[in-house]
């Protein structure tokens, strides 16, 4: 109450707050509701009070005004989209989400009325959004449709600093263009339109079954001016990309005394696709080249940043754990952009320090760290805090200003999961014990479901203590659900089961959104109980996860509007994805149990493989009633993505198959980024499974070779590969309504759906 007090003295000062000419408009939250909220929009009124500049923390306040209006004032323009989010979700009870879009629009009759004002105030300065990957594992191929939903939702949730990478290789380009280089010499270096990301990191360079075209560069790199023109009228700063020094092999053609060594080789790639080649900060051509990069950003989008994501070892070694050459490469990078920009500040991930802990050991870490000799010009993301920390051991990254990060997905995994106690007590007592801790976060490498975890980290980003999880899940419901005439009961039961479950994992030896066994290679042994960031392991009671199915399904016979609810739907269809999964497991293991025995019958070994079958084919049926969960929706957006460029969409495809599969021209990390989407199941999973039945029906087990069978396995997903969606089997199936569908799967598979 103390914020309303100080604001309402404010606006005491006078009847009407004008901002003055330097305050930034509130246009861009108000075109948000022209989009979103249109028949509504004039119901709203905002001011920006003691304005706050970027680092500081935001405060709002929200009251309905004497007019009958909705008035709300902030410090800034993220802290009124904020108040806005607070009175639609909390009061309203209407939101806007990923997949099922905005449901601002299912506010019931009139605007409800404050009793009282909303107050808000962040703990942190900074709300972070975005992983480099994501870029590549989910918006790779996003049309700005899909990026306007994306940024009002970032909006809504306070986020004031996101990654902004899509079309950069048009500034590559032009700068290797500049330097000399031929585009067959940049084409030897850029990646595939589904693997830019890890091209940006120097894992990789060059592309796998074709080049990547210029054209659809062009396409993305206009795209890009549209998000971040759009991210600074939200009230976001957009953190652009800086020349991180890897570059073209050719580059000695054109600088022949440039210092460049080759990094290291990055899972088991081939040569010819790794080993980039890195030119060191400290070349005099690094700062020229540099200068150029960001002054081409500016040119093409405005001076809307300061910050600059840079990232030179992520899973690749320094040639030298030398501790001075250490502190001088990070010190020539930091001049480097000081250079180029006076007022830069260097954003970098901290994976390095998870992925590769055995080489960064502390001092090395603190001599890297330390070439920035002005600490607030260096901002980490510590990655994986909720489950794999590495501020502490490294006495907050020995006093540079840190971002506490949410990671929770690798490769866009579907599992059900969460840790909703780290996510809520952990990032408070970080912020109690660390005084260089500046910001709460999301970096995922794939935005999949789960979303109501991401969420609530958000939200807690305005909360001084730990968030209560049983109120939050409980509202959190109540907005998920609009439109329809009531929400029963059972619908919160199940979410509740669902929270203190699946959403509240405590062992961390499987700390990450698990992977569905049957995306993986078949195989009699290796496949359960997996740990680490892709597990299999599952730490909650399957029961669980069937008693909360239960209470949801059952819902929509009490209040059938429920049925038409996309919200609804969409959950529906991902609690039935995860109760068929799991349901796989068993069967699978009686399988390897009854092929292990010492006369294996093959009659029932075909009967057991059938029942798995079985149970892949009604997932894919049920995955079938909603495109979110469509490999055709993944397909059909990369060739879209070619715009009228017609001659690149069966390319473009190849690259959307290729990494939600093999990874890589030969499976070099094969399911990494694997999918549980209908299409996938059946023209990929299911044939997969389909070899193996078969494999050990003809195979004793003395004879069983595993290496022998994913040779023959991996000539037929190359020709997978090549496929186009006209030919994928069972690609285009008709899904019918998820109702439909599931009285029929759950009649069949009684067993697997029972409590």
């Amino acid at each position: 109450m103390q914020i309303f007090y100080f604001l309402s003295s404010f606006l005491a000062i006078s009847s009407t707050v004008v901002a003055s000419c330097t305050q930034p408009s509130a246009s861009g939250i108000e075109a948000l509701l022209q989009r979103r909220l249109p028949q509504h929009a004039d119901k709203f009124e905002f001011g920006i009070v003691n304005a706050t500049s970027l680092g500081e923390n935001d405060v709002y306040v929200v009251l309905s005004a004497e007019n009958g209006s909705i008035r709300i004032e902030g410090s800034s323009l993220s802290a009124l989209a904020t108040g806005l989010h607070r009175y639609l979700s909390d009061v309203a009870h209407v939101d806007i989400y990923w997949f099922i879009g905005s449901r601002l629009d299912q506010i019931d009759g009139q605007f409800p009325k404050l009793n009282e004002p909303l107050t808000g105030s962040s703990v942190v300065p900074y709300r972070y959004h975005f992983n480099t990957v994501t870029t590549s594992y989910t918006s790779a191929f996003w049309s700005w449709e899909d990026w306007e939903l994306q940024l009002d939702w970032m909006a809504l949730r306070g986020i004031n600093l996101p990654l902004a990478w899509i079309g950069i290789e048009r500034i590559f380009i032009e700068v290797f263009q500049d330097l000399g280089l031929t585009d067959t010499e940049i084409a030897d270096f850029l990646s595939g339109p589904a693997f830019l990301a890890w091209n940006h990191f120097g894992n990789i360079q060059g592309s796998w079954s074709g080049s990547l075209p210029y054209d659809w560069v062009d396409s993305q790199f206009d795209l890009q001016k549209k998000i971040v023109k759009r991210m600074t009228e939200l009230g976001m700063t957009p953190i652009l990309p800086a020349f991180p020094g890897f570059v073209p092999r050719a580059i000695t053609r054109v600088l022949p005394d440039a210092d460049v060594i080759n990094g290291s080789a990055w899972e088991a790639f081939p040569t010819m696709y790794t080993n980039d080649t890195f030119m060191e900060p400290t070349d005099p051509h690094f700062t020229e080249i540099q200068k150029s990069f960001i002054a081409k950003q500016i040119e093409a989008y405005g001076n809307v940043t300061t910050f600059y994501t840079l990232d030179q070892f992520n899973e690749n070694n320094p040639s030298s754990g030398d501790l001075s050459y250490l502190r001088n490469v990070s010190q020539g990078t930091w001049k480097t952009l000081k250079a180029a920009d006076s007022n830069a500040v260097w954003v970098m991930q901290g994976w390095l320090f998870t992925s590769n802990s055995a080489f960064w050991t502390n001092d090395r870490i603190e001599a890297y760290l330390g070439g920035v000799a002005v600490d607030s010009d260096l901002l980490i993301l510590d990655l994986a805090s909720e489950s794999s920390p590495q501020w502490q051991r490294t006495n907050s990254y020995y006093g540079k200003p840190w971002i506490w990060c949410e990671i929770h997905d690798y490769g866009g995994n579907m599992g059900f999961y969460g840790q909703v106690m780290n996510i809520t007590n952990n990032p408070i007592a970080a912020l109690h014990n660390s005084s260089s801790l500046v910001g709460f976060g999301l970096s995922m490498e794939g935005q999949e479901g789960n979303e109501i975890v991401y969420d609530l980290l958000l939200d807690q980003a305005w909360n001084a203590a730990p968030i209560d999880t049983e109120s939050y899940f409980h509202d959190w419901v109540t907005a998920r659900y609009a439109g329809s005439r009531s929400i029963p009961s059972s619908v919160y039961s199940a979410w509740d089961i669902l929270r203190t479950t699946v959403y509240n994992n405590t062992n961390l030896a499987a700390n990450a959104v698990p992977k569905a066994i049957f995306e993986l290679i078949p195989s009699t042994t290796g496949l359960l109980n997996r740990t680490g960031h892709h597990p299999t392991k599952l730490n909650y009671n399957t029961a669980d996860m069937v008693q909360a199915w239960n209470l949801f399904y059952t819902s929509a016979f009490k209040e059938p509007s429920l049925w038409l609810n996309p919200a609804f739907e969409f959950d529906l269809v991902d609690m039935s994805r995860q109760v068929l999964a799991n349901a796989f497991i068993p069967v699978y293991e009686n399988l390897i149990s009854t092929y292990n025995t010492s006369n294996p019958s093959s009659t029932k070994l075909q009967t057991i493989g059938a029942e798995l079958i079985g149970i892949l084919q009604a997932l894919d049926t049920v995955l079938a009633t909603n495109k979110n969960f469509k490999l055709s929706t993944w397909l059909s957006a990369a060739r879209a993505s070619a715009g009228s460029q017609h001659n690149i969409e069966d390319f473009l495809e190849y690259n959307a198959r290729n990494q939600i599969t093999l990874w890589g021209p030969t499976g070099q990390i094969s399911d990494y980024a694997s999918k549980s989407w209908a299409g996938l199941v059946s023209s990929y999973y299911i044939p997969r499974w389909k070899m193996f039945v078969e494999y050990l029906i003809d195979t004793p087990v003395a004879k069983y070779n595993q290496s022998a069978f994913n040779r023959g396995l991996l000539i037929w997903e190359l020709q997978w590969q090549n496929e186009t969606i006209a030919a994928a089997v069972g690609e285009e199936k008709v899904g019918g309504s998820v109702e439909s569908v599931l009285e029929g799967v759950v009649g069949q598979w009684k067993d697997v759906f029972s409590s």
